[in-house]
Protein backbone atom coordinates (compact mmCIF):
# COMPACT_ATOMS: atom_id res chain seq x y z
CA UNK A 1 0.00 0.00 0.00
CA UNK A 2 1.59 3.48 -1.09
CA UNK A 3 2.34 5.82 2.05
CA UNK A 4 -0.64 8.32 3.18
CA UNK A 5 0.11 11.41 2.88
CA UNK A 6 -1.04 12.74 6.44
CA UNK A 7 -2.82 15.77 6.92
CA UNK A 8 -4.74 15.04 10.03
CA UNK A 9 -2.54 15.68 12.82
CA UNK A 10 -4.96 17.58 15.25
CA UNK A 11 -6.56 14.03 15.08
CA UNK A 12 -3.65 12.54 16.22
CA UNK A 13 0.19 12.94 15.86
CA UNK A 14 1.89 9.74 14.10
CA UNK A 15 4.45 8.57 16.86
CA UNK A 16 8.04 9.59 16.98
CA UNK A 17 10.12 7.17 15.01
CA UNK A 18 11.43 4.74 17.29
CA UNK A 19 9.94 6.08 20.82
CA UNK A 20 6.96 3.42 21.39
CA UNK A 21 9.40 0.61 20.59
CA UNK A 22 11.96 2.28 23.20
CA UNK A 23 9.51 2.41 25.63
CA UNK A 24 8.12 -0.86 25.30
CA UNK A 25 11.46 -2.66 25.14
CA UNK A 26 12.03 -1.38 28.10
CA UNK A 27 8.52 -2.15 29.88
CA UNK A 28 9.44 -5.96 28.57
CA UNK A 29 12.46 -5.44 30.98
CA UNK A 30 10.55 -3.55 33.70
CA UNK A 31 7.41 -4.23 33.90
CA UNK A 32 6.52 -4.04 37.59
CA UNK A 33 3.27 -2.39 39.18
CA UNK A 34 4.51 1.40 40.11
CA UNK A 35 2.11 0.64 43.40
CA UNK A 36 3.72 -2.75 44.48
CA UNK A 37 5.80 -2.99 47.88
CA UNK A 38 9.32 -4.16 46.62
CA UNK A 39 12.31 -1.71 45.17
CA UNK A 40 11.43 -2.76 42.12
CA UNK A 41 8.25 -1.21 41.97
CA UNK A 42 9.63 1.70 43.60
CA UNK A 43 12.22 2.40 40.95
CA UNK A 44 8.94 1.91 38.29
CA UNK A 45 7.06 4.17 40.40
CA UNK A 46 10.24 6.53 40.27
CA UNK A 47 10.56 6.99 36.69
CA UNK A 48 7.15 8.18 36.40
CA UNK A 49 7.85 10.96 39.22
CA UNK A 50 10.88 11.93 36.34
CA UNK A 51 8.10 12.18 34.06
CA UNK A 52 6.18 14.46 36.32
CA UNK A 53 9.52 16.71 36.91
CA UNK A 54 9.92 16.98 33.20
CA UNK A 55 6.31 18.54 32.30
CA UNK A 56 7.08 20.42 35.77
CA UNK A 57 10.34 21.72 34.18
CA UNK A 58 8.95 22.66 30.94
CA UNK A 59 6.11 24.52 32.36
CA UNK A 60 7.12 26.09 35.33
CA UNK A 61 4.40 24.74 37.49
CA UNK A 62 4.58 22.61 40.73
CA UNK A 63 4.96 18.91 39.68
CA UNK A 64 2.65 17.61 42.80
CA UNK A 65 0.12 18.97 40.35
CA UNK A 66 0.23 16.62 37.72
CA UNK A 67 -2.11 13.88 37.03
CA UNK A 68 -1.61 11.26 34.85
CA UNK A 69 -4.96 9.81 33.41
CA UNK A 70 -5.69 7.69 30.36
CA UNK A 71 -6.94 10.22 27.55
CA UNK A 72 -8.27 13.26 27.01
CA UNK A 73 -11.76 12.73 28.04
CA UNK A 74 -10.68 11.58 31.17
CA UNK A 75 -8.10 14.72 31.82
CA UNK A 76 -11.27 17.29 30.73
CA UNK A 77 -13.69 15.05 33.54
CA UNK A 78 -11.30 15.15 36.15
CA UNK A 79 -10.73 19.09 35.80
CA UNK A 80 -14.27 19.64 35.98
CA UNK A 81 -14.25 17.23 38.97
CA UNK A 82 -11.52 18.94 41.01
CA UNK A 83 -13.01 22.61 39.61
CA UNK A 84 -16.47 22.02 41.23
CA UNK A 85 -15.44 23.30 44.62
CA UNK A 86 -15.23 26.70 43.48
CA UNK A 87 -17.96 26.46 41.64
CA UNK A 88 -20.84 28.32 43.87
CA UNK A 89 -23.98 28.77 41.42
CA UNK A 90 -22.31 28.55 37.98
CA UNK A 91 -19.63 28.11 35.41
CA UNK A 92 -18.40 30.11 32.15
CA UNK A 93 -17.43 27.62 29.32
CA UNK A 94 -16.37 28.46 25.74
CA UNK A 95 -18.17 27.27 22.82
CA UNK A 96 -15.25 25.80 21.75
CA UNK A 97 -14.96 22.89 24.08
CA UNK A 98 -14.03 19.25 23.59
CA UNK A 99 -17.41 17.55 24.17
CA UNK A 100 -16.23 15.68 26.83
CA UNK A 101 -15.91 18.78 29.11
CA UNK A 102 -19.55 19.93 28.50
CA UNK A 103 -20.77 16.06 29.24
CA UNK A 104 -18.54 16.51 32.54
CA UNK A 105 -20.53 19.32 33.87
CA UNK A 106 -23.97 17.64 33.03
CA UNK A 107 -23.26 14.34 34.59
CA UNK A 108 -21.31 16.13 38.09
CA UNK A 109 -24.55 18.31 37.80
CA UNK A 110 -22.53 21.49 37.48
CA UNK A 111 -24.81 24.72 36.16
CA UNK A 112 -22.91 26.24 33.49
CA UNK A 113 -23.67 29.31 30.94
CA UNK A 114 -21.71 29.35 27.69
CA UNK A 115 -19.69 32.61 25.95
CA UNK A 116 -20.72 33.52 22.78
CA UNK A 117 -19.07 34.12 19.60
CA UNK A 118 -18.96 35.71 16.21
CA UNK A 119 -16.99 34.74 13.04
CA UNK A 120 -13.74 35.75 14.57
CA UNK A 121 -13.92 32.67 16.21
CA UNK A 122 -12.81 34.47 19.83
CA UNK A 123 -14.87 34.63 22.79
CA UNK A 124 -15.76 38.33 24.31
CA UNK A 125 -13.82 39.73 26.80
CA UNK A 126 -16.61 42.28 27.62
CA UNK A 127 -19.14 39.45 27.93
CA UNK A 128 -17.32 37.43 30.25
CA UNK A 129 -16.54 40.60 32.52
CA UNK A 130 -20.49 41.51 32.66
CA UNK A 131 -21.38 38.26 33.72
CA UNK A 132 -18.50 37.50 36.41
CA UNK A 133 -19.63 41.09 37.77
CA UNK A 134 -23.10 39.51 38.21
CA UNK A 135 -22.74 36.45 39.07
CA UNK A 136 -18.82 35.04 39.51
CA UNK A 137 -18.04 31.43 38.81
CA UNK A 138 -14.84 29.69 37.58
CA UNK A 139 -14.19 30.10 33.64
CA UNK A 140 -13.15 27.59 31.25
CA UNK A 141 -11.91 28.28 27.69
CA UNK A 142 -9.73 26.01 25.86
CA UNK A 143 -6.74 27.62 24.30
CA UNK A 144 -6.95 26.72 20.59
CA UNK A 145 -9.86 25.09 18.53
CA UNK A 146 -9.21 21.57 17.40
CA UNK A 147 -11.27 22.59 14.14
CA UNK A 148 -10.82 26.03 13.57
CA UNK A 149 -7.40 26.13 15.01
CA UNK A 150 -8.46 29.82 16.84
CA UNK A 151 -5.89 30.72 19.55
CA UNK A 152 -8.19 32.23 22.46
CA UNK A 153 -6.31 35.21 24.85
CA UNK A 154 -6.08 33.10 27.72
CA UNK A 155 -3.98 36.09 29.33
CA UNK A 156 -6.63 38.95 28.93
CA UNK A 157 -9.29 36.04 29.86
CA UNK A 158 -7.49 34.59 32.91
CA UNK A 159 -6.70 38.69 34.00
CA UNK A 160 -10.73 39.24 33.83
CA UNK A 161 -11.46 36.14 35.83
CA UNK A 162 -8.99 37.10 38.40
CA UNK A 163 -10.20 40.62 38.85
CA UNK A 164 -13.27 38.78 40.36
CA UNK A 165 -11.62 36.67 42.34
CA UNK A 166 -11.93 33.53 40.29
CA UNK A 167 -9.46 30.36 39.12
CA UNK A 168 -9.36 30.40 34.99
CA UNK A 169 -8.74 26.86 33.60
CA UNK A 170 -8.07 25.65 29.55
CA UNK A 171 -7.99 22.57 27.70
CA UNK A 172 -4.45 22.92 25.67
CA UNK A 173 -4.97 19.23 23.80
CA UNK A 174 -5.04 21.53 20.48
CA UNK A 175 -2.02 23.80 21.65
CA UNK A 176 0.72 22.39 23.93
CA UNK A 177 3.58 22.02 22.40
CA UNK A 178 2.71 23.90 19.43
CA UNK A 179 2.81 27.43 20.49
CA UNK A 180 3.91 29.16 23.72
CA UNK A 181 1.05 28.98 26.60
CA UNK A 182 1.51 30.84 29.56
CA UNK A 183 1.42 28.64 32.08
CA UNK A 184 1.41 30.76 34.78
CA UNK A 185 -2.10 32.52 34.53
CA UNK A 186 -3.83 28.77 34.39
CA UNK A 187 -5.46 27.32 37.41
CA UNK A 188 -5.85 24.30 36.04
CA UNK A 189 -5.09 22.89 32.48
CA UNK A 190 -5.34 19.67 30.47
CA UNK A 191 -3.05 18.13 27.41
CA UNK A 192 -3.03 14.68 25.89
CA UNK A 193 0.00 12.58 24.67
CA UNK A 194 -1.14 10.97 21.24
CA UNK A 195 -1.35 14.47 20.17
CA UNK A 196 2.19 15.01 20.47
CA UNK A 197 3.46 12.33 19.03
CA UNK A 198 3.82 9.93 22.65
CA UNK A 199 1.18 7.43 21.45
CA UNK A 200 -2.27 6.61 22.75
CA UNK A 201 -2.84 5.42 26.32
CA UNK A 202 -2.08 8.62 28.59
CA UNK A 203 -2.86 12.15 29.27
CA UNK A 204 -2.20 14.72 31.79
CA UNK A 205 -4.38 16.79 34.45
CA UNK A 206 -2.60 19.90 36.03
CA UNK A 207 -4.39 21.64 39.28
CA UNK A 208 -3.09 23.53 41.39
CA UNK A 209 -1.84 21.51 44.39
CA UNK A 210 -2.99 23.18 47.28
CA UNK A 211 -6.76 22.29 45.68
CA UNK A 212 -6.11 18.61 44.78
CA UNK A 213 -8.58 16.71 47.08
CA UNK A 214 -8.32 13.31 48.02
CA UNK A 215 -9.92 10.98 44.99
CA UNK A 216 -11.32 12.39 41.72
CA UNK A 217 -13.21 10.94 38.47
CA UNK A 218 -11.99 6.96 39.12
CA UNK A 219 -11.58 5.89 42.95
CA UNK A 220 -11.04 2.93 44.65
CA UNK A 221 -7.04 3.09 44.53
CA UNK A 222 -4.38 5.46 45.59
CA UNK A 223 -2.22 5.61 42.78
CA UNK A 224 -1.59 8.86 41.80
CA UNK A 225 -0.71 10.35 44.91
CA UNK A 226 -4.54 9.92 46.22
CA UNK A 227 -6.10 11.75 43.06
CA UNK A 228 -6.56 8.98 40.44
CA UNK A 229 -7.29 5.47 40.97
CA UNK A 230 -6.40 2.86 38.51
CA UNK A 231 -2.48 1.72 37.80
CA UNK A 232 -0.42 3.78 35.69
CA UNK A 233 -0.29 3.23 32.38
CA UNK A 234 3.80 3.68 32.77
CA UNK A 235 5.28 3.45 29.18
CA UNK A 236 2.73 5.74 27.63
CA UNK A 237 3.39 8.18 30.34
CA UNK A 238 7.63 8.11 30.03
CA UNK A 239 6.44 8.60 26.26
CA UNK A 240 4.27 11.47 26.84
CA UNK A 241 7.12 12.86 28.35
CA UNK A 242 9.90 12.41 26.19
CA UNK A 243 7.44 13.47 23.39
CA UNK A 244 7.31 16.86 24.69
CA UNK A 245 10.63 17.33 25.82
CA UNK A 246 11.06 16.85 21.96
CA UNK A 247 8.24 18.68 20.82
CA UNK A 248 9.23 21.90 22.92
CA UNK A 249 12.57 21.42 21.46
CA UNK A 250 11.53 22.07 17.70
CA UNK A 251 8.91 24.52 18.70
CA UNK A 252 10.13 27.46 16.96
CA UNK A 253 11.78 25.94 13.61
CA UNK A 254 8.68 23.65 13.00
CA UNK A 255 6.28 26.71 13.32
CA UNK A 256 8.25 29.09 10.72
CA UNK A 257 7.58 25.73 8.53
CA UNK A 258 4.19 25.21 9.13
CA UNK A 259 3.03 29.01 9.12
CA UNK A 260 4.81 28.70 5.12
CA UNK A 261 3.01 25.49 4.57
CA UNK A 262 -0.46 27.00 5.82
CA UNK A 263 0.05 29.96 3.35
CA UNK A 264 0.27 27.98 0.61
CA UNK A 265 -2.57 25.46 1.53
CA UNK A 266 -4.87 28.79 1.84
CA UNK A 267 -3.46 30.46 -1.02
CA UNK A 268 -4.55 27.46 -3.22
CA UNK A 269 -7.90 27.15 -1.50
CA UNK A 270 -8.76 30.59 -1.73
CA UNK A 271 -7.91 30.84 -5.58
CA UNK A 272 -10.36 28.09 -5.83
CA UNK A 273 -13.26 30.00 -3.91
CA UNK A 274 -12.76 28.58 -0.59
CA UNK A 275 -13.38 30.96 2.57
CA UNK A 276 -10.67 30.50 5.28
CA UNK A 277 -12.78 30.59 8.64
CA UNK A 278 -11.74 32.68 11.14
CA UNK A 279 -8.58 33.99 8.35
CA UNK A 280 -7.90 37.14 10.38
CA UNK A 281 -7.69 35.60 13.76
CA UNK A 282 -4.64 34.77 15.68
CA UNK A 283 -4.63 30.72 14.34
CA UNK A 284 -2.40 27.70 15.24
CA UNK A 285 0.46 27.86 12.51
CA UNK A 286 -0.77 23.98 11.79
CA UNK A 287 -4.62 24.62 11.25
CA UNK A 288 -6.62 25.58 7.97
CA UNK A 289 -10.34 25.16 8.33
CA UNK A 290 -12.06 26.12 5.26
CA UNK A 291 -15.96 26.16 3.69
CA UNK A 292 -15.28 24.56 -0.17
CA UNK A 293 -17.31 25.87 -2.98
CA UNK A 294 -19.03 22.71 -3.13
CA UNK A 295 -22.60 21.28 -1.86
CA UNK A 296 -21.53 17.87 -0.75
CA UNK A 297 -18.18 16.79 0.91
CA UNK A 298 -18.54 12.94 0.23
CA UNK A 299 -17.18 12.99 -3.45
CA UNK A 300 -14.34 15.25 -2.26
CA UNK A 301 -13.26 13.44 0.85
CA UNK A 302 -13.62 9.74 -1.35
CA UNK A 303 -11.79 11.81 -4.11
CA UNK A 304 -9.00 12.65 -1.63
CA UNK A 305 -8.22 9.21 -0.13
CA UNK A 306 -8.02 7.53 -3.02
CA UNK A 307 -5.09 10.01 -3.97
CA UNK A 308 -3.88 8.96 -0.96
CA UNK A 309 -4.48 11.85 1.14
CA UNK A 310 -5.96 11.80 4.97
CA UNK A 311 -7.66 15.08 6.05
CA UNK A 312 -10.77 16.11 7.75
CA UNK A 313 -14.08 17.00 7.50
CA UNK A 314 -13.65 18.87 11.28
CA UNK A 315 -13.54 17.09 14.91
CA UNK A 316 -12.56 13.44 14.79
CA UNK A 317 -15.01 13.22 17.47
CA UNK A 318 -17.75 13.92 15.01
CA UNK A 319 -16.36 13.48 11.03
CA UNK A 320 -17.55 10.26 10.34
CA UNK A 321 -21.30 11.55 11.54
CA UNK A 322 -21.21 13.95 9.46
CA UNK A 323 -22.85 16.76 11.78
CA UNK A 324 -22.31 20.62 11.33
CA UNK A 325 -18.75 21.46 12.98
CA UNK A 326 -20.37 22.58 16.44
CA UNK A 327 -17.45 25.64 16.36
CA UNK A 328 -18.76 27.03 13.16
CA UNK A 329 -22.52 27.29 14.19
CA UNK A 330 -21.51 29.04 17.03
CA UNK A 331 -19.54 31.47 15.00
CA UNK A 332 -22.80 31.75 13.43
CA UNK A 333 -22.36 29.67 10.17
CA UNK A 334 -25.65 28.19 8.89
CA UNK A 335 -25.61 24.40 9.05
CA UNK A 336 -25.09 24.34 4.85
CA UNK A 337 -21.97 26.36 5.38
CA UNK A 338 -20.73 24.29 7.95
CA UNK A 339 -21.07 21.02 6.34
CA UNK A 340 -18.56 22.35 3.48
CA UNK A 341 -16.00 22.49 6.07
CA UNK A 342 -12.69 20.40 5.95
CA UNK A 343 -9.79 20.62 8.19
CA UNK A 344 -6.17 20.36 7.12
CA UNK A 345 -3.62 19.92 9.66
CA UNK A 346 -0.10 19.40 9.76
CA UNK A 347 2.87 18.49 12.12
CA UNK A 348 6.65 17.87 13.08
CA UNK A 349 6.98 15.16 10.11
CA UNK A 350 4.96 17.27 6.80
CA UNK A 351 7.05 18.06 4.23
CA UNK A 352 7.14 20.81 1.64
CA UNK A 353 6.89 17.76 -1.37
CA UNK A 354 3.74 16.71 0.77
CA UNK A 355 2.20 20.19 0.94
CA UNK A 356 2.90 20.33 -3.08
CA UNK A 357 0.96 17.19 -3.81
CA UNK A 358 -1.90 18.36 -1.74
CA UNK A 359 -1.91 21.63 -3.87
CA UNK A 360 -2.53 19.49 -6.66
CA UNK A 361 -4.97 17.09 -5.61
CA UNK A 362 -7.14 19.45 -4.36
CA UNK A 363 -7.26 21.33 -7.72
CA UNK A 364 -7.95 17.99 -9.17
CA UNK A 365 -10.55 16.54 -7.14
CA UNK A 366 -12.23 19.98 -6.61
CA UNK A 367 -12.87 21.13 -10.62
CA UNK A 368 -13.74 17.67 -10.90
CA UNK A 369 -16.89 17.78 -8.69
CA UNK A 370 -17.90 21.22 -9.91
Amino acid sequence: MKRIKYFDYNATHPPIPGLLTKVLQEYEEDFFNPSGPTRFSLARQGKIEEARKVLAKLTGKDPKGFVFVSSGTEADYSLAYFAKQFIKTTAYLSPFEHAALYSSFRSLGIPYKVLSADKSGLVSLSELESYLKDEPGPVFVLHAGNETGVIQPIEELAEVSAKFGMPFYSDLIQSFSKIPVPFSVLNGFTFSGHKIGGGLGSSVLWFDPKHLPEGGVFQGGNQENGHRAGTENSPSILALAEAAQIQFAEMENKNNRLEYYRNKIESKLKSMGAEIVAENSPRLFSTTFALLPLDDLDFFMMGMEEKGFALSTGSSCKSRSREAAPSLLAMGYSEEEALRAIRISTGLYTTEEEVDSLLIALEETILSIR
